[in-house]
């Protein structure tokens, strides 16, 4: 989050609630203490606040060029690969959290077997060991 930016959820005033999803994933993200106080109060939140309640992963330099060069590394460390990989690690991580266990098991698996194989998994394999150093006689 940029230093001096905000965050306001100000669908109470508006005579709304949060909608397509945006309040199941707000309790979720910051439990339902901070999400209804979030939501009743409309109250601003600043960077420090929104990295204390997980809601912000982290608070960006103050220097616009640089704030923009770390959050473009952000979103590269975060998207960069295949792209069928990256939908299946959402897809995975989305069901553990959405989910019942046993249905987000079974999801895990079927999704495994989407890319067990395929294009990446085969060129990741003939590249060679990814974790070198790593001993298996230990």
């Amino acid at each position: 989050m940029a230093p001096g930016s905000e965050i306001r959820f100000v669908h109470k005033h508006m005579g709304l609630v949060p909608g397509w999803g945006g309040a199941a994933r707000l309790v979720r993200i910051v439990g339902s203490k901070n999400a209804l106080q979030l939501l009743s109060t409309a109250r601003r939140v600043d960077p420090d606040y929104a990295v204390s309640i997980g809601l912000a992963e982290e608070i960006l330099a103050s220097d616009v060029s640089r704030s923009l060069d770390q959050a473009q590394k952000w979103l590269s460390d975060h998207t960069k690969g295949p792209s069928s990989v990256i939908r299946a690690l959402k897809k995975v991580v989305i069901s553990g959290r959405e989910l019942p266990l046993d249905e987000a098991l079974r999801i895990e698996k079927q999704v495994f077997g989407t890319v067990w194989g395929g294009p990446a998994n085969l060129e990741a394999l003939a590249q060679g060991p990814k974790h070198k150093g790593h001993n298996t006689d230990d």
